[in-house]
């Protein structure tokens, strides 16, 4: 089997969230512990419910796969981002834009080791990137992606980013800590934001890069549908299920 999905396998993926989406109970967003299952039933493989980098193996083929599944402005998180050495790390960032690198190559090599610790744990050849975005405008994107490999383990090149901490903010009911910014070097665009002066959340803006181009062979654009069952029609629905078991 090959490392990305097959036609019908990403045919297979499409109707599966067609149907779920039809469910009564089924929101605007499809949950990532939903996409988990699909892809593992998919892809004959395993959810981990676990923090590993990795949330679905495919054990056999020593493939791993991230599973990821939001609305399309709603940035992705990567996870807390819990910095060793962070105390000092920052306080040197306040002094100089090399103590600014250090702490941004600090952040990437977290990112890098997550990934790594994937592949050594679990054995993995590949890693890869299994994405749902649902748009405002009717539309629903899944893509796969390869991101690293047991040769070539890291995702990310420190060296692509530069780093600056961002003006506090006020509001109306209290100030907001500011956040430290990863912008991409060759394009000037913010690709990540790290709240290390509170609850370590690190946020991947530069996950849009990530995203499709048309025509790429990965991934099927589809609408929401709009056919979805009622309450009755579903109770019904499993009423019939249940007279035929």
């Amino acid at each position: 089997m090959s490392f990305f999905s097959s036609p019908e396998q990403l045919a297979e993926i499409e109707q599966i969230i067609r149907n779920y989406i039809r469910l009564p109970f089924s929101r605007d967003c499809i949950p990532g512990a939903v996409m988990e299952g699909v892809i593992a039933h998919v892809r004959s493989a395993q959810v981990l419910n676990t923090y590993d980098y990795v949330d679905v193996v495919e054990q056999g083929r020593c493939y791993g796969w991230q599973v990821k599944s939001t609305k399309d402005d709603t940035p992705v998180t990567w996870k807390r981002a819990k910095i060793a050495g962070a105390d000092k790390l920052i306080e040197e960032s306040y002094k100089s834009e090399e103590g600014k690198q250090r702490l941004g190559d600090a952040i990437i090599e977290f990112c890098n080791k997550h990934a790594r610790e994937s592949i050594e744990h679990y054995g993995l050849e590949k890693i890869g990137y299994c994405r749902l975005i649902t748009h405002g405008d009717g539309r629903i994107t899944y893509f796969e992606r390869l991101l690293c490999t047991h040769e070539k383990p890291s995702i990310f090149n420190p060296a692509d980013f530069i780093w600056r901490w961002s003006t506090p903010k006020k509001t109306t009911k209290k100030e907001q800590l500011p956040a430290f910014h990863g912008i991409h070097r060759e394009t000037g665009e913010g690709w990540w934001a790290w709240h290390g002066l509170g609850e370590n959340q690190l946020h991947f803006k530069g996950e849009k890069n990530w995203w499709p181009k048309p025509g790429d062979p990965h991934a099927r654009t589809f609408l929401w549908p709009s056919n979805r069952l009622s309450l009755a029609e579903f109770s019904r629905l499993l009423s019939n299920l249940d007279a035929v078991t």
